[in-house]
């Protein structure tokens, strides 16, 4: 669903606007801005786009093979926002012009007023899973959906339970803490 959003907008973006286009809506709060990124966020390392493409192959097999481990609806909506924002810059670096690879992220998102940036629906729902992701391991909830040391009703600082029924006539005096070490001689940390 992310994808087909990034790429529909980018298509009708490319499809009706030239480039350095301008247009205010909703009374100039969003700008749409027609720009062709070479680079990351804020059009960061601009001659190193295939660098971008290569992070963004392993983010897209980091998130497959974790996708196979979830069991939380939380963490299947973040790992789903950010393989499909991923997936949606990475076909403008692959397919998009100059080439293979190196091709230029269409952006086309302007806030004037809060963000000095060009942006796309893409790079929203990747950032959006970053919040979600940080918020998720502040929570501790992990990828089964329960908060970490909630496994089994019991505190991660519980001292573990006993092996098995104490039977008061076979304790010895070793297991009291009585020792056959002479303790004048016992070296103390």
């Amino acid at each position: 669903m992310v994808y087909l959003l990034d790429q529909g907008t980018k298509h009708l973006v490319v499809s009706t606007m030239t480039i350095g286009e301008d247009t205010p809506i909703l009374g100039g709060i969003i700008h749409l801005h027609f720009v062709k990124n070479p680079g990351a966020a804020f059009s960061l390392a601009t001659g190193q786009t295939w660098i971008f493409s290569i992070a963004a192959v392993a983010v897209v097999v980091a998130v497959i093979v974790l996708i196979r481990r979830i069991q939380s609806l939380r963490w299947a909506l973040m790992l789903g926002m950010l393989l499909g924002g991923t997936c949606g810059n990475l076909t403008d670096r692959l397919f998009r012009e100059p080439g293979f690879g190196v091709g230029h992220v269409v952006d086309f998102i302007y806030l004037p007023w809060i963000l000095p940036a060009i942006f796309n629906i893409a790079d929203t729902f990747i950032v959006s899973s970053m919040g979600l992701l940080l918020l998720l391991s502040l929570l501790g909830i992990g990828l089964d959906g329960k908060r970490a040391g909630k496994t089994s009703g019991a505190r991660v600082s519980d001292p573990a339970p006993a092996a098995g029924p104490v039977d008061s006539a076979s304790v010895d005096s070793a297991s009291v803490g009585e020792s056959s070490v002479d303790e004048s001689t016992e070296t103390r940390p």
